[in-house]
């Protein structure tokens, strides 16, 4: 990766499909209190006229690629950005107006940890009925925001790390918070709410059968990673 600019956050914005939610979206960064930031929105193939939504924003640079998945739109991003700090924010999600300021402030006060996160506040789209796969508390009480919209991440991370893995569509970024933890990467979580979680008529597929595939492969490479661990540190 390029050389980090110093105390630039570098902000992606992965969509596909998201016309309906991203003017929201893009506001809510807009409305950001932390200077100086950078925007990059990669249209992942959508055909429902988030490209041009997108590119009506000036302070907006826009990447397009052929539908390839999430993961690969959040490399595409990180690969065209330069920021000491990076942060995603789904298209049908929206930031507060302070979470960048504050999680910025987060990693200068705790510079041993890799990440940090706060809480996420789940809210239903007018007209939708709560699904089986949100809890009924999740909508009355802040959860650990343990999901990209989430996270503000020094770039030197994706150096130790790694990028997501463009072959694991669904769960790529419990994948990467997986492999964070098993390399002992820092975190600092704050009571702070960082990302409000919308509830709507196109996330409500679970896709459970897919989902369980990808964490049992999760979960298996996270073992071999640990075993491998332990025998290089031996006896």
């Amino acid at each position: 990766m390029a050389e980090a600019a110093a105390g630039l956050v570098s902000v992606i914005v992965p969509v596909y499909n998201g016309a309906r939610f991203l003017r929201a979206a893009l506001d809510s960064i807009m409305a950001q209190t932390y200077a100086p930031l950078e925007l990059v929105v990669v249209d992942d193939g959508s055909t429902d006229g988030s490209g041009p939504i997108a590119q009506g924003y000036p302070a907006a640079r826009c990447l397009t690629q052929p539908n390839q998945g999430n993961a690969v739109a959040k490399n595409a991003g990180l690969a065209a950005t330069r920021g000491e700090f990076v942060a995603f924010l789904e298209a049908d999600d929206v930031w507060p107006v302070g979470k960048l300021s504050e999680q910025v402030d987060t990693l200068r006060q705790g510079p041993a940890a890799g990440f940090t996160t706060g809480q996420m506040a789940f809210f239903l789209e007018p007209g939708i009925s709560r699904p089986d796969w949100v809890p009924a508390h999740f909508l009355t009480e802040p959860q650990p925001a343990y999901l990209p919209s989430g996270l503000l991440i020094r770039r030197t991370v994706f150096d130790q790390i790694g990028t997501f893995d463009e072959t694991i569509r669904l769960t790529n970024d419990l994948d990467w918070l997986t492999r964070a933890r098993d390399a002992g990467v820092g975190v600092e979580v704050t009571p702070q709410v960082v990302v409000h979680k919308r509830v709507h008529g196109d996330n409500l597929t679970y896709r459970g059968a897919e989902r369980a595939r990808e964490l049992l492969r999760i979960m298996a490479a996270s073992v071999r990673r640990k075993a491998q661990t332990q025998t290089e540190a031996g006896p």
